[in-house]
């Protein structure tokens, strides 16, 4: 009866707000007729506040979807003042479907998906399965382990999202046999994807921040900017030293425990196959690895340099400079797995079947990448309909000509904070470098140094971010749960950030980048030995505790 009686009282209040959602819809549209809309809290500190909301959300509860969506809706809510059926049009036609057929993340997400098939394909194969036998052979300690999957991270600079999924893919087998945990996988992998990208001339990155500066030869300044890109080159000075000294601390200092003593690779959190945990063909070779992967890192840099017209006519720096890499990457990435088909089954590794089966594998592989990237895209656009990237425009240039010798720290800092909050190095630099060029044109050494701050903090908020498809994409690729790598990674990225921090004060004032890095590099690896001290104090009074308990 009381569900009846429920029942009747919905049905009669259905028409009422039937009737109240259309006439909210058409005071809307007259007042859109009568002046363009603006939202009340455009390019104000609130057009931040979204991907705060949801960075926040995701570190307490742990959950990645639901904290985005919120973020979505805390943005449209803004955007729309708080109008409801605005708010649910600003969601469905501004954030996601605009997100989804936006040309530059349709040609991602085609890549993403293409890897994924690829990934699949070679797994399948006993590609995967063989090379991490073989390792096993020649790869001894776990610190050789972790120095192959940096070295292997360095090598693949072409791209981020190709480098995060490509080493994860190699690397996995081997880093799982010497029983290093999934987070810190996925840490070696985002700590050389992007950082290395940063630094190669010959990269979708150097090609992006390149295209950004006008009026000059931007490749030129990208490459004048690499030496003070502090935070890029600490990040592998951090990794070696790390690995050598054999210590962790912070959250990877558990799981990292929990690995070496339990097997336990993941510690908490969703935990995802591995290569060679898949249902793999014996007749895998390691050539059925290799030769797939270097046939893929090829065919990449074949279709980044033919969309940049280099068969053309236009010359190698030029075609990289001048490339779309949303079309360059999957037009690389379906030759390469459309050959790789064929390789495999003349090699008879693999049936026809299998193959096509490694389709909807592939897809499947990538659906909860793609979809954190889906929300983290549509979030992006709320901050861009709230002024995002104005507020911090007007920000910059009010500052007063006497911090400008504190410029580069200060750059580095809300880069950092941008990169963090938005979760896209590239939106970042984007925002910031047309900005900064010009506020410190008058001194081309300090511009210089105001560039590699911007870019160096960029990477460091994208690191730092759980909504950065980088971050997402190192998760994926290392099988890792996202939320961990996040809080993993995070006391990692902040050592190296804040003594970033500092060699940019000195950088001002110095400009040396040769005194500045070395100074930089002493002061990292001070901070590191302090912190082994500290961590073996720390399990030297744990194990007093224990004993005399």
């Amino acid at each position: 009866m009381k569900l009846r009686k429920n029942l009747r009282m919905f049905l009669l209040l259905l028409p009422i707000i039937c009737a109240m959602l259309v006439i909210s819809v058409f005071a809307e549209t007259a007042e859109a007729e009568a002046a363009p809309y603006v939202s009340n809290m455009y390019m104000t500190f609130w057009a931040l506040v979204p991907p705060i909301i949801a960075i926040v959300l995701a570190l307490i509860t742990k959950e990645v979807y639901s904290s985005l969506f919120i973020g979505i809706v805390a943005g449209a809510l803004f955007h729309a003042n708080f109008n409801p059926v605005k708010t649910v049009d600003t969601v469905v036609s501004d954030g996601l479907i605009k997100g989804l057929t936006d040309a530059w993340n349709a040609g991602i997400f085609l890549f993403l998906i293409l890897l994924g098939i690829f990934v699949a394909l070679l797994n399948k194969a006993g590609g995967s399965a063989a090379f991490g036998r073989w390792a096993e052979k020649h790869i001894k300690t776990r610190v050789g382990a972790q120095f192959a999957t940096f070295v292997l991270g360095l090598l693949i600079f072409v791209d981020d999202y190709f480098n995060c999924l490509t080493v994860g893919t190699v690397m996995m087998p081997v880093t799982d046999s010497h029983r290093i945990s999934r987070s810190k996988l996925a840490y070696l992998i985002d700590a050389t994807a992007a950082p290395v990208c940063m630094i190669a001339p010959i990269s979708s990155w150097a090609a992006a921040v390149s295209g950004l500066i006008e009026g000059d030869d931007g490749l030129t300044l990208f490459v004048k900017a690499i030496p003070y890109n502090l935070y890029s080159l600490l990040t592998f000075v951090f990794i070696i030293a790390l690995v050598k000294m054999n210590f962790d601390y912070g959250p990877m200092a558990l799981h990292e425990k929990n690995a070496k003593e339990k097997g336990d690779l993941f510690t908490s959190g969703s935990k995802k196959a591995g290569a060679s945990e898949l249902d793999y063909s014996e007749k895998g070779r390691v050539i059925d690895l290799v030769f797939p992967i270097v046939l893929l890192v090829s065919a990449c840099v074949v279709g980044i340099i033919y969309i940049g017209g280099f068969f053309g006519g236009t010359s190698f720096a030029e075609s990289f400079s001048g490339t779309d890499a949303s079309v360059g990457l999957p037009w690389g990435a379906l030759i390469a797995l459309v050959l790789t088909f064929i390789y495999l089954l003349l090699r008879r590794t693999i049936t026809f079947k299998d193959a096509m089966d490694c389709v909807t594998k592939g897809f499947n592989l990538m659906v909860p990448s793609l979809l954190i990237l889906t929300f983290a895209v549509t979030l992006k656009n709320m901050t861009g309909l709230l002024g995002a990237s104005e507020f911090v425009k007007a920000m910059l240039t009010g500052q007063t000509p006497a911090l400008f010798n504190f410029m580069p720290a200060i750059i580095f800092l809300l880069a950092v904070f941008l990169s963090f909050s938005m979760g896209t190095s590239w939106g970042t630099f984007g925002i910031l470098l047309p900005i900064i060029i010009p506020v410190l044109s008058f001194d081309p050494e300090l511009m210089i140094i105001g560039v590699s701050a911007c870019l160096a903090g960029a990477i460091c908020g994208d690191h730092c971010s759980p909504i950065s498809d980088t971050t997402i994409m190192s998760s994926a690729g290392a099988g890792c749960d996202h939320i961990n790598h996040v809080t993993t990674q995070l006391p990692y990225a902040l050592t190296v950030a804040g003594v970033s921090f500092v060699g940019y004060v000195i950088a001002a004032f110095v400009r040396n980048w040769f005194v500045v890095f070395g100074g930089s590099v002493a002061i990292l690896l001070i901070v590191l030995i302090a912190l082994k001290a500290k961590n073996k104090e720390a399990k030297a009074d744990a194990e007093v505790f224990v004993s005399e308990g």
